[in-house]
Formats: C-alpha cells, sequence, structure tokens
C-alpha cells in the first residue's frame, strides 16, 4: 500500500487508533465497525490543507457547500444500519467525498451510492479507486428518489437531512430491511426504519446536524 495512504505525523496508523479509542470511549460497541474505520484512511478523502485534521471527531468541508461527516457519526449510523449482522446490499444516499461508502464497503456485501452533484462524485470516484475497493457502484442521480430498479435494499442509509421521509426510498427497503434517516430543518432527529411484513416501525434516536437532502442534479 502506498505511503499517501498510510500518511505519516498526523495520518499515521497510530493517530487512527486514537480515533477508534475516541470512538469507543463515546458508545461505539461493533467491532466490525470498529475495524472498518480504523482500516479506511479519512486523510484520503480531505483536501490536504486540512488533512491534519482528518482524524478530529468533527465534520470538515469538502466543498460544494457539503461537508464529510465526524467519524462518531459515521460509525453510529453504521452501526446502527448493521444490528449485529452482515449486509448484503447497501444503498446509500449522498456519496460526498466517499468516506461513508468506503466504510460501508467493508460491512456490506455490496454498496450502491448516489451522488447529486457530479464533481463531488468524480471525486469519490478518484478515492474508492485509489483504495482498491470492488464492491462500489456510484451513480450521479437524484438521491430523493433512490434507485428503484436496484430495489430492494436491506440496508439504506441517507447522510442528507430530509424533512420528511421519502415515500420513493420505504418502497425500496426490503422486508426485514432497515434505513437511517436524519429528518428535520432546523432541529434534526437520526431516525431508524425498520420495515416488516406490515409495517414500518419508526425509533427516534439522537440529535444530529446535516446538510439538507435535496433534488435534482448538477
Amino acid at each position: 500500500m502506498s505511503s499517501v495512504i498510510h500518511g505519516i505525523g498526523m495520518t499515521s496508523q497510530r493517530t487512527r487508533e486514537r480515533l477508534i479509542t475516541r470512538l469507543r470511549e463515546e458508545g461505539i460497541r461493533d467491532e466490525v465497525v470498529l475495524a472498518a474505520m480504523l482500516e479506511i484512511p479519512r486523510h484520503i478523502f480531505v483536501d490536504e490543507a486540512i488533512a491534519s485534521r482528518a482524524y478530529e471527531d468533527i465534520a470538515l468541508p469538502i466543498n460544494y457547500g457539503q461537508t464529510i461527516s465526524q467519524p462518531y457519526i459515521v460509525a453510529r449510523m453504521t452501526e446502527i444500519l448493521r444490528a449485529g449482522s452482515g449486509l448484503d446490499k447497501v444503498l446509500e444516499i449522498g456519496t460526498g467525498c466517499g468516506y461513508q461508502t468506503a466504510v460501508l464497503s467493508k460491512v456490506a456485501k455490496q454498496v450502491y451510492s448516489v451522488e447529486r452533484i457530479r464533481p463531488l462524485l468524480l471525486k469519490a470516484r478518484n478515492h474508492l479507486r485509489e483504495l482498491k475497493l470492488s464492491n462500489i457502484k456510484l451513480q450521479h442521480a437524484d438521491g430523493t428518489m433512490g434507485l428503484p430498479e436496484l430495489a430492494p435494499f436491506d440496508g439504506i442509509i441517507v447522510t442528507a437531512a430530509s424533512g420528511h421521509i421519502p415515500e420513493e426510498l420505504l418502497q425500496q427497503m426490503a422486508i426485514g430491511g432497515r434505513m437511517v434517516i436524519p429528518v428535520g430543518a432546523e432541529e434534526q432527529i437520526l431516525m431508524l426504519i425498520e420495515r416488516t411484513k406490515d409495517e414500518y416501525r419508526q425509533t427516534r434516536l439522537e440529535a444530529v446536524k446535516f446538510v439538507p437532502l435535496l433534488g435534482g442534479t448538477r
């Protein structure tokens, strides 16, 4: 593996291990998720000018009005989606820089990720190619519509806040599937949606702060 991925100083393996220690202290318990967080180098997903802050537990800007989520939120949403068991087919709404996508690739057999901003998608594709992750498919599309042609998904993760839970995404959940989505405008709540044979069960989890989920493409 190249030195670019391994990193030195603030991007070193030891720095990443300190992040994992913090995540454990913050309540992340899923060892599969923690191993994925340790393996994926967050610093390659941010601009070089702020790479030294890559392993702080904070969100960072990635241009186009978007952010890379703080590591705790990435770990927490992945842990909720996994629920202690393996994932087959996952849909991610909002590829962004590709960091959450990369983490998902370590815990799911196949990851489909949608991004509405083409330049971001192209950057994410380069990052993911650098890591040689082969179980990811990216698509430039309107995330609010999901990918109906590839449904159903046993996991859906939405990395932008919606004023409501999109009906299109509910319809793309497999029976027994789970969706993690931030809902709300000024005050956002992370929600877990579980689809059973007869209903969609909703669980309110915790307060979060995400950029808004927007329709269309650019």
